[in-house]
């Protein structure tokens, strides 16, 4: 899912290495909202939906997660 943030909203990233569920090192899954807590959970959902992870996955794999905020200068005018 593409996410076009507007201007005025702040835009958090949540970033969670899946290489226990993938087996590649590098992969990442990224999620993004307007609030780091909201983030967090996109990245929960897309945990059990792309991945087709337990509960007990997702809190082991949660517990990697970062939050990140994407400052304004990264969103395009």
């Amino acid at each position: 899912m593409v996410q076009e943030p507007r201007r005025d909203e702040p835009l958090y990233s949540c970033i969670v290495p899946v290489e226990s569920v993938t087996g590649n090192q590098e992969e990442e899954l990224t999620a993004f909202a307007t609030s780091a807590s909201s983030a967090y959970r996109q990245a929960e959902l897309m945990l059990a939906d792309n991945y087709g992870c337990n509960i007990d996955q997702i809190k082991k794999l949660m517990e990697l997660a970062r939050i990140e905020y994407l400052s304004p200068w990264c969103l395009r005018g």
